[in-house]
């Protein structure tokens, strides 16, 4: 692997990715990072992303946009069969579908919401990595990645729910990468900070009041840019995090430490 030079060890040719919630600020930002360093790209949402997918074609790439409900076995299922249909395989997953949690206590959030939670963040990464896998694996191996949160390590109050999913997935990618190194697959979890992206104004309203209460929470004194997450993405998509499984990338301007 050390001999495999700087630039080749962070391109993606000849790779093809799977992303979820393509459609969102993240999202977006890792399947453009992505293509550029070369991988062709299938980008999920709940809603297809084919304007976020035809930008790729524009400017040289390859990309296709799936709708895809990340709780609906079925669909899945069908979406990676389309993918093999079209590209052959697949070499790398990141399962980035996410949604809104609601604010509160345990004793204060209902049931239906907490399932609904768990159904997107957890089921779906689960369900996507069952789909997936095995084209990944078929193909001779590569890199499924789950999106978590730093509150998947340090807690908020009043989030219970979103805690202990992003949680949920940092176990999840350990208990993954043993099951699968045998079969070339390692697995990690991406853990960003704030960022600026328009679900921030889901629970703050404004990007100004979101930027006044979040920024000082980061040791880095600000939040982050999609572009800071899709570049951690493409280090654990790529042979640069070649020795890299069962753990979780931390980008989060210092907030866990904090």
């Amino acid at each position: 692997m050390s001999s495999i030079p700087l630039g080749a060890a962070f391109s993606l040719h000849g790779k093809i990715a799977v992303v979820t919630g393509a459609g969102g600020g993240i999202g977006s930002a890792i399947v453009q990072t992505f293509a550029e360093a070369g991988a062709k790209v299938a980008c999920l949402d709940l809603a297809a992303p084919e304007a976020i997918a035809a930008g790729i074609r524009e400017s040289g790439g390859e990309a296709l946009a799936f709708a895809c409900d990340v709780t609906d076995e079925a669909r899945t299922l069908a979406v990676a069969a389309e993918v093999k249909a079209a590209w052959g395989g697949a070499h790398v997953l990141v399962n980035g579908a996410s949604n809104a949690d609601p604010s509160g206590t345990v004793l204060e959030i209902g049931l239906a919401d907490w399932n609904r939670l768990f159904a997107v963040q957890v089921t779906g990464a689960y369900l996507m990595s069952r789909a997936v896998l095995p084209l990944i694996i078929a193909s001779g191996g590569g890199s499924v990645i789950h999106i978590a949160s730093q509150l998947g390590h340090v807690a908020a109050a009043g989030r219970p729910g979103y805690c202990a999913a992003k949680g949920a997935l940092l176990q999840l990618a350990r208990a993954m990468a043993l099951d699968h190194a045998a079969d070339k697959v390692r697995v990690n979890s991406l853990s960003p900070g704030a960022v600026e992206t328009g679900r921030m104004l889901l629970r703050h309203g404004d990007m100004a009041t979101a930027l006044a209460y979040n920024a000082p929470k980061h040791m880095l004194g600000r939040i982050g840019q999609p572009i800071e997450i899709a570049r951690g993405a493409l280090f654990l998509a790529s042979e640069a995090s070649s020795f890299m499984t069962g753990t979780d990338l931390l980008v989060d301007g210092g907030y866990a430490n904090m």
